[in-house]
């Protein structure tokens, strides 16, 4: 149901935001595949074990990127010069999709601080 929410969310945005977005959420699957689509706050996002880790939605002059954290940008400053940001959007034009390796950097520490690194989610060994 949720990707079809989604899709419907897509088609009721005039060009070139629906085709912009369009490929942001490709992308945004393509790094996360297993990602289940939803809405949330009336926007669409991406849940991974339950906890949402990336979004987007389409304003009058802009796109935005949600990563639903308000420290991921913090980490990542160096690769967000030329974008305007608040703690918790990135906006970018109507006709300019984001940069897969901005969105793989993006999503990589939201999940890193949603579940840690995978060496942290380990359980220690010779215990018992």
């Amino acid at each position: 149901m949720s990707r079809r929410e989604i899709d419907d969310y897509l088609a009721g945005l005039e060009e070139p935001r629906r085709t912009t977005l369009s490929q942001v959420r490709d992308t945004i699957v393509s790094v996360i595949p297993d990602a289940e689509e939803c809405i949330s706050y009336s926007m669409p996002a991406f849940r991974v074990h339950g906890e949402v880790v990336a979004g987007f939605a389409a304003f009058k002059t802009h796109l935005s990127y949600l990563p639903h954290s308000g420290s991921v940008f913090s980490e990542l400053e160096a690769d967000l010069s030329g974008y305007a940001h608040s703690k918790g959007a990135l906006r970018f034009p109507v006709d300019a999709p984001l940069p897969r390796a901005l969105v793989e950097r993006l999503i990589a520490v939201r999940l890193r601080q949603a579940f840690g690194t995978a060496e942290e989610r380990e359980e220690p060994s010779g215990r018992g």
